[in-house]
């Protein structure tokens, strides 16, 4: 038969020589979480972000720097050569700067400003996981209604070969002429072609759907609860727990605190600096702690070249043309593009959850009308059948009772996974997922 060869075309469609592994929603997504891409980028920029924040405190401690230094000066038959700055023809450096700026131990506006960066790309991360969430679970749903058309596609199959063989018996009977059987061919040819098209839409959502779960493709199947219909519940409900949850206010939230935070920041450039740098070491002709003296009677007998140093650097701003307060008020507008960002995101996802509830809503009440409609043209075509073979119905209304049941049928899956995308989309708006 026809059919079977087809079947047997989508089962070697299979990757070769791998098993077939069952996958559930609850798995889709810890997959994909895993090796997501946009996951993975996400990770990677809030870890910089991280080590951002590390380099700000860092900066704020003293620092430790060893100083090595040899010049040589060309000789002129003085002790200092002929740079009169230079000490002497061979200088020798070897000193250890402990550098601190004292105002830092004070000022924590840069280390606060990095972790509020750090929760902003955190923030991200979790967004970027949410909205990879709403991919894997359209995707996944797709896949169930794909295989429900498909499964139609094979249904409707197996009616256009039923349907000519009873053409093709009352034709030799003599009780339909041969416009019934071509019509009956026509019909199954265009049969053979959805059943192939509906193959390769599964086909193509598994694809889709493996490349965000799996390293490389692999074969799988997922668990088919798309007829399993779980309650709405409240749209206040809903909308409270949207709001306080949603990854998209949670980014804009934190990027206001940044924007915040930025501000103060821009204001540290009115401030004066004080630093304070201790250097021990030494600073000599010798590469030496001490240099003796070639006349013995001096006392004491030699210079000592180790020792130490400290200075205090204190700079306070006083005309730069206005740059520091251009930086302030540049600091202040992007908080305030900041806090406007907040209010749309927050008007966005309260129009979100209420157009994703509204259709869930309508889905789900349209659900049972479309399950009705398949029993009603499954009755339909059964009758149309009957009222064939007793001559009392064309070809014509059989083909369109085919048609009719077969467009139902995949109606139905079409309503099941609306809904079900719908409701998965809500869960994961309100961090159910």
């Amino acid at each position: 038969m026809i059919l079977d060869s087809l079947l047997l075309f989508a089962v070697t469609a299979q990757l070769p020589g791998q098993q077939s592994v069952t996958i559930t929603l609850k798995d889709a997504l810890a997959r994909a979480e895993e090796y997501g891409g946009q996951i993975q980028a996400a990770n990677i920029a809030a870890r910089l972000a991280q080590e951002d924040r590390k380099q700000a405190v860092a900066a704020s401690l003293p620092s430790l720097t060893a100083f090595n230094q040899y010049i040589y000066t060309q000789g002129n038959g003085t002790p200092s050569g002929v740079f009169v700055a230079n000490d002497g023809v061979h200088v020798y450096n070897e000193q250890l700067q402990a550098h601190e700026e004292m105002l830092a131990l004070a000022r924590r506006g840069e280390i606060r400003l990095a972790r509020a960066a750090e929760a902003v790309q955190k923030a991200r991360t979790d967004l970027a996981r949410r909205g990879l969430k709403a991919v894997v679970i359209q995707n996944y749903y797709s896949i169930a209604a794909t295989e429900e058309k498909f499964g139609s596609a094979r249904k409707s199959l197996t009616e256009a070969e039923q349907f000519l063989d009873i053409t093709q018996k009352q034709e030799k009977g003599g009780e339909v002429s041969h416009a019934d059987v071509i019509k009956a061919q026509l019909q199954l040819q265009q049969r053979q072609r959805d059943f192939q098209e509906a193959q390769l839409a599964v086909d193509k959502a598994k694809t889709a759907l493996a490349v965000l779960i799996f390293p490389r493709l692999e074969n799988f199947e997922i668990v088919d609860d798309l007829e399993q219909l779980p309650a709405l519940g409240s749209f206040n409900e809903i909308a409270a727990q949207g709001t306080a949850n949603s990854a998209d206010v949670g980014v804009a939230a934190a990027a206001l605190n940044q924007a915040a935070l930025a501000v103060n920041v821009a204001r540290y450039g009115y401030l004066p600096s004080l630093g304070l740098d201790v250097f021990y070491g030494l600073d000599a002709n010798q590469l030496a702690a001490r240099t003796n003296y070639a006349d013995a009677t001096l006392i004491p007998a030699y210079r000592q070249n180790l020792g130490y140093v400290a200075q205090a650097t204190l700079n306070v701003p006083v005309w730069n043309w206005g740059a520091i307060h251009s930086k302030v008020k540049q600091a202040s507008l992007r908080e305030e593009q900041a806090r406007l960002d907040l209010t749309l995101t927050q008007r966005q996802v309260q129009a979100s959850l209420a157009n994703l509830y509204e259709e869930a809503n309508i889905a789900f009440t349209q659900v049972e009308s479309l399950k009705s409609s398949v029993s009603l043209a499954a009755e339909s075509l059964r009758l149309t059948l009957l009222r064939y073979t007793a001559g009392e119905a064309t070809a014509l209304e059989v083909v369109d009772a085919q048609t009719t049941a077969s467009q139902a049928r995949n109606g139905y899956s079409d309503g099941l996974l609306r809904y079900r995308a719908a409701y998965a989309n809500l869960q994961n708006l309100t961090g159910n997922f």
